[in-house]
C-alpha cells in the first residue's frame, strides 16, 4: 500500500481495536475472510457504540466470502452500498459515522447444493427447482456490481501432473504492476480514483472509447444477454484493465469481447 492507504487503514483497525504493542501500524493489504454465519452487524459494522465490520476492515485489501449462498441474504445485501460507493454509513440514535469500504470482494460458490451440477463426469443428485433456490439466494442487483462472473471445472489429473510451464506468479506481478502504474498515471490529477475500478461515467467517457467494432459487440451482448446498464459500465472497466495489461493505449475488440466472457451467470439461466 502507498503511505496514505496505509495510514487511513490503520485508523480503521485501531478504531476496531486490533492494534496492539506489537502491531501498532496496517502495511500489508488486508485479507478478510468472514464466516457465513457472520451477522448483518458483523459484516457491515455497528453496535450500540458503532464500529468497523468487516466490508470497512476490508479496506484497501480483499473480502473473501467462501460459499456465497450460504450467507445470510440480508447480510449480503447490505454490501451492495459499499460495492457501489466505497463506504459505508451507519445511523444511530448518538448519531451517523461513515466509514470508508474500498475493498476487493473475491468470492466462491458451488453451482448447486450437492455441488456437481453441470459436471460431466459426476451426476447431480438436485432437482431443477434445489438448484434454482440455492441461486436465488443472491440477487441480481448484487452480481450486476460483481465485474468478473467465472466458471471453474473441475481440474483433471493430467493438468494436476502436467509439468508444462506456466506464468510463473512472479511475471503476473510484474504484469499486473504495470498495468496498475497506468492506471496511477492516468488519475495522477484526479482526487477521487486510482484506478479503473472506480470510474465514474465521466471516466469512461474519457478513457473508454470504442471503435465501431467494439461498438457492435457491445450492442449485440446487451440485446441477446438483456445486461443491465451497470454491467454495460463493468464490462467497459474489465475491457479497459484488460487492454493496459496487454499494454495497449486503445480498447480493441478482443478485449471487449474477452470482457464480456468473464460474465458468466448473464450468459446462464439466472433467476
Amino acid at each position: 500500500m502507498s503511505l496514505d492507504e496505509a495510514i487511513e487503514t490503520t485508523k480503521i483497525h485501531s478504531i476496531a481495536g486490533f492494534l496492539d504493542g506489537e502491531k501498532s501500524f496496517v502495511a500489508r493489504r488486508p485479507f478478510r475472510s468472514p464466516h457465513h454465519t457472520i451477522s448483518d452487524i458483523g459484516l457491515l459494522g455497528g453496535g450500540a457504540f458503532p464500529t468497523p465490520g468487516e466490508v470497512s476492515l476490508a479496506h484497501n485489501g480483499v473480502l473473501f466470502l467462501d460459499e456465497l449462498p450460504e450467507f445470510k441474504r440480508s447480510a449480503l445485501e447490505v454490501m451492495r452500498q459499499p460495492l457501489e460507493d466505497g463506504k459505508v454509513t451507519i445511523s444511530r440514535a448518538a448519531g451517523s459515522l461513515t466509514f470508508p469500504s474500498e475493498f476487493m470482494l473475491v468470492a466462491a460458490m458451488n453451482p448447486c447444493p450437492c455441488g456437481y451440477f453441470g459436471d460431466l463426469k459426476r451426476e447431480c443428485r438436485c432437482s431443477p427447482v434445489q438448484v434454482q433456490r440455492y441461486r436465488q439466494r443472491i440477487s441480481g442487483p448484487l452480481l450486476d456490481r460483481i465485474d468478473l462472473h467465472i466458471e471453474v471445472p473441475a481440474v483433471e489429473y493430467r493438468d494436476v501432473s502436467s509439468e508444462r510451464a506456466e506464468e510463473n506468479s512472479t511475471a503476473t506481478r510484474e504484469r499486473i504492476a504495470c498495468g496498475r502504474q497506468k492506471q496511477h498515471e492516468r488519475f495522477a490529477r484526479d482526487t477521487k480514483t486510482n484506478c479503473n475500478a472506480r470510474m465514474t461515467t465521466r471516466h469512461l467517457k474519457a478513457h473508454c472509447k470504442l471503435s465501431a467494432d467494439s461498438q457492435d459487440l457491445i450492442r449485440v451482448a446487451m440485446t441477446e444477454l438483456n445486461l443491465s446498464a451497470r454491467a454495460y459500465d463493468r464490462i467497459l472497466k474489465v475491457s479497459r484493465t484488460i487492454a493496459d495489461l496487454d499494454d495497449k493505449i486503445d480498447i480493441a475488440p478482443e478485449h471487449v469481447s474477452e470482457a464480456i466472457q468473464y460474465r458468466t451467470f448473464d450468459r446462464t439461466l439466472w433467476i
